[in-house]
């Protein structure tokens, strides 16, 4: 029913997306060294409820949504536009802190960092952009079962978002603990997350592509 291509298609597209810095990745780091790698998971598992949660109202008719008002989906892309250029300045900024910089944090308890992990991916315009523009492009109508193709294909991205995100919870006390060691990198990883975190934002901004067309 679903083709090899459209496998690999989708499985690519969200590696390349869940490499690209953004405020799941941002949080989870944050959480991981301030509080450990099981804050990290706790964290991920919001994330995860975000996937499943932006999965679901695609595949029901979310882009139908946006297609119908497009007022409504270009407030949602500003709004993600202005949230991604936010955490890029905060990047940028004189005197801003790297990600991987260990802070002095208030411990969240657990069905806070479940919330805040949930809340985190909800508010990820690259999430939105995924469920209603791209994933779509993979489906093949004439296959049949295009609710069931949807649900499949973003079964695949979830799988490889996450496992991708755990390993990057597990290993954010080690990488922290290597560029402490070594400021220039630590500055230039700032350097290069603000500037990725601007272009995107850049770019979410003056894509003019309806939601369900993209």
């Amino acid at each position: 029913m679903i083709g090899t291509n459209a496998l690999i298609g989708v499985a690519v597209v969200s590696l390349g997306m869940v490499l690209t810095p953004g405020p799941n990745m941002m949080y989870l780091v944050s959480r991981s060294i301030t509080q450990g790698r099981r804050a990290g998971a706790l964290s991920l598992s919001g994330v995860a409820v975000g996937f499943l949660v932006y999965l679901t109202a695609a595949n029901l008719g979310l882009s139908l949504v946006f297609l119908a008002v497009p007022q409504l989906y270009t407030a949602v892309k500003l709004a993600g536009a202005g949230y991604l250029a936010w955490l890029a300045w905060k990047a940028l900024k004189p005197g801003g802190t790297s990600v991987f910089a260990r802070q002095e944090l208030a411990h969240d308890s657990p069905r806070r960092l479940f919330t805040m992990g949930l809340l985190t991916n909800l508010l990820n315009p690259k999430i939105a952009i995924l469920y209603v523009s791209l994933i779509p492009q993979f489906i093949d109508p004439t296959a049949g079962h295009t609710l069931l193709q949807g649900f499949v294909l973003g079964g695949v991205q979830i799988v490889v978002s996450l496992g991708v995100n755990l390993a990057i919870v597990l290993a954010a006390g080690t990488i922290a603990v290597f560029l402490a060691g070594r400021p220039t990198w630590l500055r230039a990883q700032r350097y290069v997350m603000g500037t990725v975190l601007g272009a995107l934002a850049v770019k979410l901004a003056t894509d003019r592509a309806p939601a369900a067309a993209a």
